[in-house]
């Protein structure tokens, strides 16, 4: 199975042109910062939530997604008012590599159950637009992460806290053998909220600032809660309270 990809790819002369980018794989990271203690506050951050990491799994940890669990609309569907976003680097390996950015939205109820069933559960937003990573390779670590919940500033990170576009990519061949040589999707994990509690709201925002060269990648969507559009008298709950005796 494949899909096709509707982006840009913007170089630093200006050049910007259509693409149709085939996508046959999709990955998240987990813990994918170049100092383990990095990952350590975001472990805490999500740990009060009821959320526990695999530990004994080594980092990054890697989690293949469906190939539906992408989008680049307004609007991001969910089934429960427990979810929040995470804006992360983004690669798609090509022809080359190419760098962007996106939000790794996550359903922290299903979270505490099942960490890769969680990033099933609602799709990743994505900026529909890449930039070449051998334009901005050797100025990468000046690049800011900047994420945005209900207006309030959520997460501000540099870049240089994870671990390289071009060791991601080592990384992955070296740990998924099926991993195709090319034209596959990651997003490369996330970093502690500036007040160090996970956040919910209904208007997400991001972005991925290039300070040197002046230029950014952005975002919002809306989330929807398709649950809460049932009258409550109606509503199946999100989690089973009877398991094996419901329909």
């Amino acid at each position: 199975m494949s899909r096709t990809l509707t982006a840009r790819i913007a170089s630093l002369d200006g050049t910007v042109t259509e693409a149709e980018l085939p996508l046959a794989r999709m990955y998240n990271l987990g813990s994918a910062t170049r100092d383990p203690d990095t990952a350590v506050a975001h472990q805490q951050e999500v740990a009060k939530s009821g959320i526990h990491i695999a530990f004994d799994v080594p980092a990054p940890r890697i989690y293949p997604i469906s190939l539906d669990a992408i989008t680049t609309e307004d609007e991001l569907f969910v089934q429960s008012d427990m979810t929040s976003g995470e804006v992360e680097i983004v690669l798609y390996m090509g022809d080359e590599l190419y760098v962007g950015v996106g939000s790794d939205h996550t359903d922290r109820a299903l979270e505490t159950v099942s960490i890769p069933g969680s990033k099933q559960a609602c799709a990743n937003h994505l900026v529909p637009e890449f930039w070449p990573y051998a334009e901005i390779q050797n100025s990468w670590d000046d690049c800011m992460l900047r994420s945005w919940v209900d207006g309030r500033l959520y997460q501000e990170v540099g870049v240089k806290a994870f671990i390289r576009p071009e060791d991601i990519i080592s990384l992955l061949r070296e740990r998924v053998p099926g991993l195709p040589e090319r034209d596959f999707l990651v997003f490369c994990g996330t970093i502690v909220s500036v007040d160090k509690a996970l956040g919910y709201g209904s208007k997400w925002a991001y972005e991925m600032e290039a300070p040197g060269s002046g230029r950014r990648l952005s975002a919002s969507y809306d989330v929807v809660d398709i649950l809460s559009e049932v009258h409550a008298d109606f509503r199946v709950p999100f989690f089973n309270p009877q398991r094996g005796n419901a329909a």
